[in-house]
């Protein structure tokens, strides 16, 4: 599965471990988050991630 990283912050969503502290489920792929999730460590919105190169 592919990582996606914060354009704001550089946090990178692992669909490996998920968000478990935002209630997202490890294996849960980017493309399945919820619109209203947001970066767990800078606020920034699902928009504000790009693709891992």
């Amino acid at each position: 599965m592919e990582r996606y990283v914060c354009q704001v912050c550089g946090y990178i969503y692992d669909p490996a471990q998920g968000d478990p502290d935002n209630g997202i489920a490890a294996g849960t792929p980017f493309a399945k988050l919820p619109d209203s999730w947001e970066c767990p460590v800078c606020g920034a919105s699902k928009a504000d991630f790009t693709k891992e190169a």
